[in-house]
């Protein structure tokens, strides 16, 4: 069971933080073993961890992509951590 939810300007915070302070490795960046890459264009955004897949789209769409759950949990134990998403609002 999933105990966390992520909106897009949660993810979007991974992204920039990811794409700016990661390490870069033939176009992707990761960071703390999260990966964030983009199209040319910059309209389709990704990022991965572990089995979790997520495709940031252009108007704001979102796709989520996870087999397990503790993946899920982790990664956003990983991103809590780095402060990038607001524990109090849930």
């Amino acid at each position: 069971m999933r105990k966390h939810r992520l909106v897009t300007r949660d993810f979007l915070r991974i992204f920039d933080l990811v794409s700016t302070q990661g390490t870069n490795t033939e176009g992707v960046r990761e960071l703390s073993g999260i990966r964030a890459w983009n199209d040319y264009d910059g309209y389709t955004c990704w990022l991965s961890y572990k089995d979790l897949d997520v495709t940031l789209m252009f108007h704001g769409n979102l796709e989520v992509r996870c087999e397990h759950d503790d993946t899920m949990n982790e990664f956003y134990a990983l991103c809590e951590s780095m402060s990038l998403v607001d524990s109090s609002a849930e």
